[in-house]
């Protein structure tokens, strides 16, 4: 198995379409010459925001999941839903509207793929720092009712991680990324308009 393997996309039916999702069925050639059925779940992409005070503090969200039917620990994120809309521009739309806050300096932190095994949703999360109380107005709806707001040390943050306290993907990335980021004086961060080729659509 090497760099040109290819895995060509013979057909490609559409299952169902969402709001949000489109899943589809491909016919993929394998590597041997047979082909196989693969389930996909077309996804819009998101953003995710690691958002640190001045005192070291990691500001998450805490919200009710449907798909796994319980309350989680986040990090404010939201889907690129937007026509047009930057992914720089959507985290800091969606750290405004979740937490009232805007922040002075943004990088990206780390990019992934959620599940790469069954869907194309890509995420980038963005570091953001130097941050104050915004002026904007958003009315919460649906799970966002219910959202609570909190910092905790980033350190503490870090230990709830391990422990499985902390199990949202994008706030594992995030919370681990920020933690080695901040031991080696942030040396690889990006700029917040980077190249991001895994995002969907483009």
């Amino acid at each position: 198995m090497g760099e040109n393997d290819t895995y060509d996309v013979l057909g490609s039916e559409t299952r169902f379409t969402g709001n949000v999702i489109k899943v589809r069925v491909d016919d993929v050639r394998m590597s041997d010459g047979q082909v196989a059925k693969r389930e996909i779940v077309a996804h819009p992409g998101a953003v995710a925001i690691v958002a640190l005070d001045d005192a070291g503090k990691l500001v998450l969200v805490n919200q009710y999941r449907p798909a796994v039917r319980a309350r989680l620990d986040e990090l404010p994120a939201g889907l690129l839903d937007v026509a047009g809309e930057s992914a720089l521009v959507a985290a800091q739309r969606e750290l405004a509207e979740e937490t009232g806050l805007v922040a002075e300096e943004w990088h990206v932190l780390v990019d992934l793929y959620s599940s790469p095994g069954m869907t194309d949703e890509a995420v980038r999360i963005f570091l953001a720092r130097g941050l104050a109380t915004g002026d904007g107005q958003h009315e919460p709806e649906h799970e966002e009712i219910t959202m609570s707001v909190q910092r905790e040390p980033l350190s503490e943050c870090v230990r709830r991680v391990l422990s499985g306290g902390i199990t949202n993907a994008s706030a594992v990335a995030g919370i681990l990324a920020a933690v080695h980021g901040r031991a080696t004086g942030w040396r690889d961060l990006r700029p917040a308009d980077a190249p991001w080729p895994a995002r969907p659509g483009r």
